[in-house]
């Protein structure tokens, strides 16, 4: 019996655990009750269970038949986003301003379902690693994990995981060698300038007309000093400011991030940024403070693992299923820094056509569920016989 039809033995109950981790979405470094069920479900399995692992995460370790030395990991990440649902489904969230619209429910459950199928049939020599990681939404988790001497601890000579792709094709994974998901800063930008009367703004320093100026003038970024051949973006998400029509206010807020491929680019974008908050503030006669946060490295993909990735997803469904040179996206995931400590890869999972990540109407294509748990277990089938 092949790894998906093995899976979907079970898929039931893979698909009633996603919908009961949709149904309680927990933030960033709030999982406690998530890692509870999946710790749970590992110590069933026969696993040892490690909790608390970089705050709320989670490593399990399963023996194979033989111990021939060779440890594979295996990642998913458990948060959630501050979005508030927007679906009627049955299990729609629980909790107010709280929802999985990433598919992270879908991705813990994936790999609880190649736990269990490792477990259960122990094809495999060495030692599987399952890591089940906090706070991937832009909150460390991933750091968090390396700072608690995640590979020290739990040594890994290489580590995989996925991510649902909506409107992907149903079943058929993407990959590549090398870069594959951008590095991302997130900034804010604080702007005080002086409070007035609307009716009288002579006597204010207007943050909101900085604050728009700045905006647009952060696109030449892009467009004037970047290398045209060179991917970036720049994008303002945030702008705050005021609270009544007749007030001017004394600051402003803007927000939002940047996203490349390139090292000194990314380099560049925060000097210019800071270069021409300070020539507004200079103009204006306004205070600005810029400030910029690493948040996601370069994921880039081991050619090596890269490979192995691609024979395991072609053997499991076929080459017409299997993008082996995907494009890059200008998306970012902190498994990158994973993937700076050990050797590793990571693909892209087809699902549905249906709403995409980060919107309120998205929903996690459960049909996916046992290919995606099989593609996992075969990872740790195939590398530990190597």
């Amino acid at each position: 019996m092949s790894p998906i039809d093995h899976i979907k033995t079970y898929a039931d109950e893979l698909t009633a655990l996603r919908r009961d981790l949709h149904a309680h979405p927990e933030l960033g470094f709030e999982e406690v009750r998530t890692a509870g069920i999946v710790a749970d479900l590992l110590e069933q399995y026969g696993c040892e269970v490690h909790r608390g692992v970089g705050g709320t995460g989670v490593v399990g370790l399963l023996k194979g038949r033989t111990d021939n030395g060779r440890r594979i990991g295996l990642r998913a990440d458990m948060d959630a986003l501050p979005i508030e649902e927007e679906t009627n489904l049955p299990y729609r969230s629980t909790y107010p301003g709280k929802m999985h619209a990433c598919g992270h429910d879908g991705h813990t459950t994936m790999l609880v379902g190649a736990a269990r199928y490792l477990a259960e049939t122990r094809d495999f020599d060495g030692t599987a690693v399952f890591v089940f990681q906090p706070a991937e939404e832009g909150r460390g988790g991933a750091r968090a994990m390396l700072k608690d001497g995640l590979f020290e601890r739990f040594p890994c000579d290489e580590i995989y995981g996925l991510h649902n792709q909506p409107g992907g094709g149903h079943g058929r994974i993407k990959l590549r060698p090398g870069p594959l998901m951008a590095a991302a800063d997130f900034f804010d930008i604080h702007i005080r300038g002086r409070g007035a009367h609307a009716a009288h703004p002579q006597g204010g320093i207007d943050p909101i007309v900085i604050a728009t100026g700045l905006a647009q003038a952060l696109q030449s970024i892009v467009s004037r000093n970047a290398d045209p051949l060179k991917s970036i973006v720049l994008s303002i998400t945030r702008i705050s400011a005021g609270s009544a029509y007749n007030v001017i206010p004394e600051t402003a807020q803007l927000a939002g991030t940047i996203r490349t491929f390139d090292r000194e680019l990314r380099a560049l974008a925060g000097t210019r940024m800071r270069e021409l908050a300070a020539g507004f503030a200079a103009a204006y006669g306004a205070e600005i403070k810029v400030d910029i946060h690493d948040m996601f490295s370069v994921l880039e993909n081991a050619p090596e693992q890269a490979a192995a990735a691609t024979a395991v997803a072609t053997e499991l469904l076929g080459s017409d299923n299997v993008e082996a040179d995907a494009a890059p996206k200008m998306g970012s995931e902190d498994f990158a820094d994973m993937a700076q400590a050990v050797p590793a890869a990571y693909v892209w999972l087809g699902s549905n056509p249906g709403p995409g990540l980060h919107n309120a109407s998205y929903n996690f294509d459960d049909t996916v569920i046992p290919i995606g748990s099989a593609f996992l277990a075969r990872m740790v089938e195939s590398r530990t016989a190597a």
